[in-house]
């Protein structure tokens, strides 16, 4: 008998030290439906999806493809049987091409020589059918993360897999490719292929999945057809109680200025032209501005001009009246700037380090850390980590001693925050910090940047999420390849007058 299932995951159990992961969980995937799997960060989703691809296995329970039990015990076997996934941390060759990265593993040859001309030839194919735009001589580390995603999800469709997983897709996606991405999804699904789509985001949820699986610290707890629930009714089912999604805040009174930018410039890494052009702005202390924008304007690129990642073209930078343009980023952390990182993996954490180590990362020097023969003082770090731990809900299986690579993204995410707020610092860089996170974790860090703020901090936000970027900031400054093309009050504006700014379609004529 035919089954009606592409795919059944069945009493499925996974453990690490110290955690259940995955505590006797079922899932059922139709064919040709997408199905969404909500739950918090560290619930178990990304890890029931890597039992599923064979990155782990299970203790115990079977996973069934169409009827008949299959045993996954690496990717190559879920390859085999037609499974891919884009993982949340993409896992590209950072220095060769997209249609390198595309055919890795499966290259075509002929008489032991590379065919490319035939990959190129299918993988723009596929590129044209779905609509996934890509460059395939384009290096990974130059282009946008939503390029490299849409390599991610070529790689997947040149294998010809017929059951797509999709690990927290639009964690790193502006609203235009969100879009665009669920177009795609819709698209595969309406040609026979079944998707899992990992998300904490109901509204995706909401527009794109035919059921959805709710997973909560580990264990299951139900499955729901979306036509017939609400994102009121998913939110409080992957949480466990009702959670407020608007932003509560008074108005906001700014005092002196902590940040002034005046002119300044940054070089691009990947063109010619800069990366960033003459912007100048300032940020207040009380205030919040969002520097909003579709990915790739430029936004990084400020960001590393002002941590000190990258150096200036031309301009310079104030930090409450200290010149700290060619300061170094040691300098410009302890004069009182904290960065939370828009890349947590490549400059948030070390991940080989354990948790308590990490979120010492800046103040190890410091006296309370380190003793005057320059030992590191244990006691005091593990009783500040556990401090951290406790206050932010930072989740991990070991606590202050968990490497920080095993522990989940969000919760890497909220280490980062912790230790950055925990500075004290006078101004706040955060750089889409709620990527990644739960709406629950979403609302205690927008709740935390307000704190920031109403404590007379500066805070200048980096987001691509529309509603964080309407919701949130005190100001919107808009940026446009490279510059700053408006000032927005959030309380005046539309999300399409702002999407008319971050396509470029409308600017201010008057400079700031």
């Amino acid at each position: 008998m035919d089954s009606p299932y592409a795919i059944e995951m069945l009493h499925i159990t996974k453990r690490f030290p110290g955690i259940i992961a995955n505590d006797n969980i079922t899932l059922q995937l139709k064919k040709g439906e997408i199905h969404a799997l909500l739950g918090e960060n560290g619930a178990g989703k990304s890890t029931l999806m890597s039992v599923l691809f064979g990155l782990y296995q299970a203790e115990e329970g079977i996973i069934k493809k169409d009827g008949v039990e299959v045993q996954i015990k690496d990717p190559n076997d879920a390859n085999r049987l037609g499974i891919g996934m884009v993982h949340q941390h993409f896992k590209l060759v950072e220095c060769f091409s997209v249609l390198d990265n595309i055919i890795l593993g499966v290259e075509p040859t002929k008489n032991g020589f590379l065919q490319k001309k035939e990959a190129r030839e299918k993988v723009m194919a596929l590129s044209d059918k779905y609509g996934l735009s890509v460059n395939p001589d384009a290096i990974i580390e130059d282009i946008t993360v939503g390029m490299q995603q849409r390599t991610e999800i070529l790689k997947m469709l040149y294998r010809d897999n017929e059951i797509l997983i999709f690990d927290e897709p639009t964690s790193v996606l502006t609203p235009q490719e969100i879009d665009e991405l669920m177009q795609i999804m819709k698209n595969l699904a309406a040609e026979g292929k079944s998707i899992l789509f990992i998300s904490h985001k109901l509204a995706e949820i909401m527009a794109v999945a035919d059921r959805c699986s709710v997973l909560r610290k580990g264990k299951y707890i139900g499955t729901v057809e979306t036509r017939n629930t609400t994102m009121e009714q998913l939110s409080a089912m992957m949480v466990g109680r009702n959670v407020n999604f608007h932003v509560e805040k008074q108005p906001c009174h700014p005092g002196e200025v902590i940040l002034d930018v005046k002119n300044m410039s940054v070089a691009s890494k990947v063109h010619k032209k800069d990366a960033v052009k003459d912007v100048s702005f300032q940020v207040r202390a009380g205030e919040i501005v969002c520097i909003a924008g579709i990915d790739g304007n430029g936004q990084t690129e400020l960001v590393y001009g002002l941590s000190g990642l990258e150096p200036l073209k031309s301009g310079s930078i104030t930090l409450k009246g200290q010149d700290i343009t060619k300061a170094s980023i040691r300098k410009r952390s302890t004069s009182g700037m904290s960065h939370i990182p828009e890349d947590r993996h490549k400059h948030g954490l070390v991940l080989d380090y354990p948790l308590e180590y990490n979120m010492i990362l800046q103040r190890y020097f410091e006296p309370e850390f380190t003793d005057k023969m320059g030992f590191l003082k244990r006691k005091p770090i593990r009783e500040y980590a556990e401090r951290l731990i406790a206050e932010y809900d930072v989740r991990s299986g070991q606590g202050p001693v968990t490497p920080a690579r095993s522990m989940s993204g969000g919760n890497q995410q909220k280490a980062i925050i912790a230790r950055e707020i925990d500075k004290n610092p006078d101004l706040l860089l955060a750089v889409q910090p709620t990527r990644g996170l739960d709406v629950g974790a979403i609302e205690s860090v927008h709740k935390q940047l307000v704190a920031q703020r109403d404590a007379g901090k500066a805070v200048l936000l980096v987001s691509l999420e529309l509603d964080e970027v309407m919701d949130v900031p005190d100001r919107i400054l808009v940026m446009y390849e490279g510059e700053i093309v408006g000032e927005l009050d959030p309380k005046k504006t539309t999300q399409e007058e702002l999407g008319l700014y971050m396509a470029g379609a409308k600017r201010d004529e008057v400079k700031a």
